[in-house]
C-alpha cells in the first residue's frame, strides 16, 4: 500500500471519529458513561476510549520503538472533552507520523510486543491499514449504540467521505 492511500484511510477515519464525536456531544455525557451491555468495552467511553488508545499504542510501537503494557484508562477521560482533547493530540501526532514516512519505510518491518509481552513482527504499512481497520469497527458499534439513542452520526461510508 502506498503512503498517499494510507493518507487518505487515516484522513477518512479522522472525519469519521470527528462525526462520532458530534453525535456523542449530542448525546450528552450521560450517554458517554452509561453502561451499555452490547459494547464490548461496556459503555461509549470505554469503547472509544479503547480506540483512541488502540491508535496510541500502535503510534508508540512504530514511531517510538516503545511497545506499551497498558491501554488507556477509560476512566482518565472524565467528560467527551477530555476525550476529544487527547484524540485531537493523538490524531495530529499519527498525521505528523504518516507525513515523516517514505514509500521504503512504509514496506520496513517493525517488531514489538503485545501489551502481554508477546513478539511480534509486521510490515508498517499493514499495521497502519490495522489502525484504520480496528477503528472502523468499534467506530460501526458506537454509532449503532448512539442511533439507538436518537444522536445518529449518519452516514460514516469511505465513498461519502471521498465525494466531498
Amino acid at each position: 500500500m502506498d503512503k498517499n492511500t494510507l493518507t487518505a484511510l487515516y484522513d477518512y477515519t479522522c472525519w469519521a471519529n470527528s462525526r462520532l464525536l458530534d453525535a456523542l456531544r449530542s448525546a450528552g455525557e450521560t450517554a458517554f458513561t452509561m453502561p451499555n451491555p452490547t459494547l464490548y468495552h461496556g459503555s461509549l467511553r470505554g469503547v472509544l476510549t479503547h480506540m483512541l488508545g488502540a491508535e496510541w499504542i500502535w503510534r508508540m510501537r512504530l514511531q517510538e520503538g516503545v511497545s506499551p503494557t497498558t491501554l488507556l484508562n477509560a476512566q482518565d477521560f472524565p467528560s467527551i472533552e477530555a476525550l476529544a482533547d487527547r484524540w485531537a493530540q493523538e490524531q495530529a501526532a499519527m498525521q505528523a507520523y504518516l507525513e515523516s514516512l517514505s514509500e521504503a519505510d512504509l514496506q520496513r518491518n517493525v517488531q514489538y510486543r503485545s501489551t502481554k509481552g508477546v513478539p511480534y513482527e509486521d510490515v508498517i504499512w499493514r499495521v497502519l491499514a490495522h489502525v484504520v481497520n480496528h477503528s472502523t469497527q468499534h467506530r460501526s458499534e458506537a454509532a449503532m449504540v448512539l442511533t439507538e439513542l436518537g444522536s445518529s452520526p449518519g452516514d460514516l461510508d469511505l465513498i461519502v467521505y471521498f465525494r466531498m
